[in-house]
């Protein structure tokens, strides 16, 4: 049994993390904390833990958080968790950031799309970046995961084959995708407020999204060569849920031989639990996805171009899902636990 710690508990990823771990074999949640000044059972604050717990919700104190925890999951805005870890990580701590503060390794592109000089550059180096299906060995045994973002763990994994076997044109990738408004967290500002959003649909961040660069970073790694993405994301009338639809042209490679998309995204994906391929003529739905760590795809070879649509829960798969996925690695645990 490990004891667990949620610090920004009050937020929708950290709302998840609660309801994930109350149900786990494994895992005790003991220490939950927030930014908030003041303490008060995490009951009231979401009334659908009453009953399930009677833990309260206390302002950050590390030295308590270090006392009581094994593992500290930190669900903070992005920029504010470099001022914690190296205190959990000093303490001995393992840390899953689900912030975008350890995501970035070229501190200079961090500091562009998030308008802040980085506080811990010692451990970005260190940080593990979270993806299990392709970073599984390495998350095993990291002290540090910097838990992918909801946009860039769908069009990475929906890219990962193609990309990896070079059965692409990198100059050519388009990942048009849309997410379900709890994507930019729970705060007050206008264009989330309900009149705003509903009955409408709309692109942001158009050319400067933060996502962007993190995808290029993983896309790259995968290709052995550098990539730039065009990425266009939209936001749909709706509580969660991401659907990325991507376009890409075939590489020479590609076009000289012939071969089953479909299959090499079985062979690909054969092992991994939360991945799921679709079969010929069908396509991802944000209701198969949604409340699940699942991510569906589906690849349609479409002459010199290939259009791959994958779909998940952008709080779960994209974000606390994901994030308890990769603690069960972390402690040898069923990858699956307190997740299926």
């Amino acid at each position: 049994m490990v004891n667990v710690g949620i610090v920004g508990a009050t937020g929708y990823t950290g709302e998840e993390l609660i309801d994930i771990l109350l149900n786990h074999p494994n895992a005790r949640v003991t220490s939950i904390s927030s930014r908030s000044g003041t303490s008060q059972k995490i009951s009231e604050i979401f009334p659908k833990f009453t009953n399930r717990t009677d833990l309260t919700c206390d302002p950050i104190n590390v030295k308590e958080i270090n006392k009581s925890c094994d593992i500290v999951f930190l669900a903070l805005p992005h920029t504010v968790s470099m001022d914690l870890v190296p205190n959990f990580l000093k303490a001995g701590k393992k840390v899953i950031d689900l912030s975008a503060d350890y995501r970035i390794k070229n501190l200079k592109t961090y500091e562009k799309y998030y308008q802040l000089k980085h506080k811990d550059a010692e451990n970005v180096p260190m940080a593990v970046y979270g993806l299990p299906e392709i970073y599984r060995l390495k998350i095993r045994d990291a002290r540090l995961i910097a838990n992918p973002g909801c946009y860039p763990t769908v069009a990475i994994l929906s890219l990962a084959p193609l990309v990896a076997f070079g059965l692409v044109d990198l100059d050519s990738l388009i990942i048009d995708a849309k997410s379900g408004v709890t994507g930019a967290g729970r705060k007050l500002a206008e264009g989330f407020l309900f009149s705003e959003v509903n009955d409408d649909f709309k692109a942001y961040k158009v050319g400067t999204h933060q996502h962007a660069p993190e995808i290029d970073q993983e896309l790259s790694k995968l290709a052995g060569k550098k990539t730039k993405v065009t990425f266009v994301p939209h936001l749909l009338p709706l509580n969660r849920g991401i659907l990325a639809t991507i376009y890409v042209n075939k590489s020479q490679a590609a076009l000289r031989k012939k071969q089953s998309l479909i299959e090499l995204y079985k062979k690909f994906y054969k092992k991994e639990p939360f991945v799921r391929i679709k079969e010929e003529g069908n396509f991802p739905r944000l209701k198969d996805v949604a409340g699940t760590n699942f991510c569906d795809i589906a690849v349609h070879d479409s002459g010199d171009k290939i259009i791959v649509i994958g779909a998940i829960d952008n709080l779960l798969k994209g974000a606390s899902g994901q994030a308890v996925q990769n603690m069960n690695i972390i402690c040898g645990y069923p990858e699956t636990a307190g997740l299926l």
